[in-house]
């Protein structure tokens, strides 16, 4: 689902410290992600966010970074 695409402009996006969520009239929730993310750290780059980012920081290999994005942002 490209949310884009929608031609409805009664979207509700809450950008919450432990999850996101994006609303639609007549829809309700379609989408609730943890608000966490996975950082390479050699490189930079974004590895992962949502559920998949959360994972990786209950593990936490020694060459990922994983950050709650809102709670401590300025730790990523």
């Amino acid at each position: 689902m490209n949310l884009f695409s929608l031609k409805s402009k009664d979207i509700g996006i809450d950008l919450g410290t432990a999850n996101i969520l994006v609303t639609l009239k007549g829809k309700g929730v379609i989408l609730k992600e943890p608000s966490v993310v996975a950082i390479d750290r050699r490189t930079g780059n974004i590895l992962a966010t949502g559920f998949e980012a959360k994972e990786m920081l209950r593990k936490n290999p020694r060459d990922n970074k994983s950050c709650k994005t809102i709670k401590r942002r300025s730790n990523c």
